[in-house]
């Protein structure tokens, strides 16, 4: 009977072990390859922050009204409507567009301003404010950020990790500049 019930205490140690080694990362651990990726992420990010023309393209939305504009109004907008083609032609936007055309370990890149509403973007942004968002509301306080799980993008679908970096003028933090880096 007591080697019935060792032998029972072995097989299940040694399965929760077997478990343990073949499960995912736990919650909040990244791949090692994804995590560097991130880093290098938040180190661009943070660079493609302080340039003039992102800088410019901030402070003019901080200094206008949305007019009206909010998430749900933003959402029924088809990808024809002034508003959604302004938004993505603008100057900032096309820029951004090729800083993520030119990276392929990021599947979009998005700029907000203080408020965290829509200023420019590479691709159209599921959502038009993002204030609520940790992605937003972590970078909004001055340091750059990322999340710590992977995650399908709400706009690509992609599975995704997101970084984001404050937009810095004079050492104020004025907006955010975020993106999705591809966790493949």
């Amino acid at each position: 009977m007591k080697n019935t019930l060792r032998l029972a205490a072995l097989m299940a140690i040694s399965a929760t072990t077997l478990a343990c080694l073949m499960a995912p990362a736990r919650a909040g651990e990244l791949p090692s390859e994804v995590t560097a990726k991130v880093e290098k992420a938040k180190k661009h990010l943070t660079e493609l922050a302080a340039d003039p023309a992102v800088l410019a393209a901030v402070r003019e939305s901080n200094g206008r009204d949305t007019g009206g504009m909010n998430n749900g109004k933003w959402i029924e907008l088809s990808d024809n409507d002034p508003a959604v083609k302004t938004a993505l032609t603008s100057k900032v936007s096309l820029q951004i567009a090729k800083w993520e055309q030119a990276d392929d370990t990021v599947n979009k890149i998005v700029l907000r301003d203080q408020k965290g509403n829509l200023v420019g973007a590479s691709t159209r942004p599921l959502i038009f404010n993002n204030a609520n968002r940790a992605v937003f509301s972590n970078a909004i306080k001055g340091q750059p950020w990322s999340a710590s799980e992977i995650k399908p993008d709400t706009s690509t679908q992609i599975p995704s990790v997101h970084v984001a970096a404050p937009v810095l003028d004079g050492g104020k933090t004025i907006g955010v500049l975020h993106a999705g880096v591809t966790a493949k």
